[in-house]
């Protein structure tokens, strides 16, 4: 089969389509032909050699795909071969064919296009474990989401508005009016404006109950400003920097929590059970269309340096896919 490989960690150009062997199933494990996969930001750290795969995964990047089971390995159970599926992966979606646990497979949604399904598994397997289960989200809540035009940002929109919350989004601002489209009540620019002072104004003084996270260190002061009395602030992501400035003082005023996590990491069973809980309580509001996967564009997946190249520019709004 044929992968993206990583001979030498550098910039979009580093990524070589090449030959590589096949995978094999192990027990518990099926294999996939991959349709697509999705470019997410850990790709590009991966490229740039600062977040390698855990042990055991592939050594190619994409953290998911989509595409249809074609072989499996002992032990598994509820899948058969021809089955359309798209699945969380700890790498090697930017492949022709990929082993994964089964317990990381999903069906691809009714009504969702099979190649989009692609789109969904990272972002839903991120955003319901850390919104929903972690900081407890409920109907009635203001969320902040922070790169509302990100493939999680545009996912967390959605689901906070099915959960009855009012979602507030920091974002360029020629990204506004399609987040408003996607459920968002308010739209900061972060470039322009200050998002603690907006948050603010639009919640009455409150502060917002749940904060989704993606900057780290750039913003954890400000972010701990803007929430509200037993506010929930969930990091999943640095872009801002590893180490920062937090006021304790304010934080037990507030009687509010900080949250840090990540997903790539976490041992299989933890990844069946977040993935089990997104199939029982994310995918019916997906059939049900109140959440969609947001396609920016589709590039070749043998072309994955010119998607690299978009999505670190960040104009793109929702997901990049690579397509075989």
């Amino acid at each position: 089969m044929h992968a993206i490989t990583i001979p030498k960690p550098g910039g979009p150009e580093a990524l070589v389509w090449a030959a590589v062997p096949d995978p094999e199933p192990g027990p518990g494990e099926v294999v996939i032909e991959v349709r697509a996969s999705a470019v997410n930001r850990a790709d590009l750290l991966q490229r740039q050699g600062q977040y390698p795969p855990p042990p055991g995964a592939p050594a190619y990047p994409g953290l998911e795909c989509a595409g249809v089971v074609a072989a499996l390995g002992p032990e598994v159970t509820g899948w058969a071969v021809g089955d359309e599926v798209c699945a969380l992966l700890a790498g090697g979606g930017y492949a022709e064919r990929v082993a994964v646990p089964a317990g990381q497979l999903l069906p691809v949604p009714a009504g969702v296009d099979p190649v989009d399904a692609a789109a969904l598994p990272e972002v839903a397997c991120t955003v319901f474990p850390n919104v929903v289960q972690l900081a407890g989200l409920t109907e009635g809540e203001t969320l902040l989401v922070h790169g509302g035009g990100s493939g999680i940002g545009t996912f967390a929109i959605q689901l906070g508005v099915a959960l009855g919350a009012t979602v507030v989004v920091t974002a360029r601002a020629a990204k506004h009016d399609r987040l408003r489209e996607l459920g968002a009540a308010h739209a900061i620019d972060y470039r322009e404006q200050d998002f603690v002072e907006e948050v603010r104004r639009v919640t009455d003084g409150r502060g917002a109950d749940v904060i989704l996270d993606i900057m780290g260190a750039a913003y954890l002061p400000r972010n701990v400003a803007a929430l509200a009395t037993g506010g929930r602030l969930v990091v999943i992501g640095m872009q801002g920097g590893r180490k920062g400035e937090l006021d304790l003082g304010m934080l037990l005023a507030k009687r509010a929590s900080v949250h840090a996590t990540a997903l790539r990491s976490r041992p299989v069973a933890e990844k069946a059970e977040i993935v089990r809980g997104v199939r029982e309580q994310v995918w019916p509001l997906v059939e049900a269309g109140k959440i969609r996967p947001v396609v920016h564009a589709r590039a070749k997946m043998a072309d994955a340096a010119d998607a690299h190249r978009l999505v670190e520019t960040s104009d793109h709004l929702g997901k990049v896919l690579l397509v075989r």
